[in-house]
């Protein structure tokens, strides 16, 4: 009776309450999984679950985000490809307790996985977890990881109304990932909405489209957005 008394004690029992909460949260709710219905019409829906952080069309080269000490980044310095053309970027930042599969933000086939490792090393994402969380525009200031980070790009070449198009999945690493996954491999194909890796802990998604006439985008910093169901471009 003596042990029980001391096992429901709240100086024990609160502290293994929050340890049983952890292990749960990063050993089960984390790698949840559930369904997603991709919404019928032709559209690019988000690769992840999270909070949008920038929204941008512009050159590749054309400076686009004002991160730390006044340092400006292009979609090149985060896709890490020569690219060309127009283009539209939608970062999308997970935090620790959102869905951390990613999907097919449209129908297409893998080009191309691109492994760029960390610059010496990982730089946290609080920032812009709390930037987020309290609102605070821009979203994206102060997010050194930009620049710095380990990340994957994955090129998938698809089509939308009717063109030919390229989008490019950047996944980056935050400060305490455990890895990028990818499940798939060059010249496989993927439908709309279908997983295609994931990332441990928190993160950060990237969508880089080539901008076609006649899209819309629909999607705007703050908004809450899931992978393989909203749809950010029209």
């Amino acid at each position: 009776m003596e042990i029980l008394g001391t096992l429901t004690s709240p100086l024990i029992l609160i502290p293994l309450l929050l340890l049983l909460s952890y292990v749960f949260w990063r050993h089960v709710w984390f790698y949840r999984n559930p369904g997603r219905r991709v919404p019928p019409g032709e559209h690019i829906v988000s690769p992840a679950d999270g909070t949008v952080v920038y929204v941008e069309k512009v050159p590749p080269h054309t400076p686009v985000l004002s991160v730390k000490k006044k340092r400006s980044l292009s979609i090149a310095d985060i896709v890490r490809e020569d690219l060309k053309e127009i283009k539209v970027l939608i970062g999308v930042f997970m935090s620790p307790f959102d869905v951390h599969y990613n999907r097919a933000p449209i129908s297409g086939q893998v080009e191309f996985i691109h492994h760029h490792p960390a610059v010496l090393r990982n730089h946290h994402m609080g920032s812009m977890h709390w930037r987020s969380i309290l609102r605070r525009h821009p979203i994206y200031e102060n997010s050194s990881h930009l620049v710095h980070n380990e990340r994957t790009v994955t090129q998938i070449s698809g089509s939308f109304k009717g063109q030919p198009l390229s989008c490019y999945v950047v996944q980056i690493a935050g400060g305490s990932v455990r890895g990028i996954e990818s499940f798939v491999a060059p010249g496989h194909r993927l439908a709309q909405g279908q997983v295609f890796g994931m990332i441990r802990v928190g993160s950060q998604v990237d969508l880089v489209v080539t901008w076609k006439e006649g899209m819309t985008i629909r999607a705007k910093p703050g908004d809450r957005v899931y992978a393989g169901e909203s749809i950010l471009i029209e």
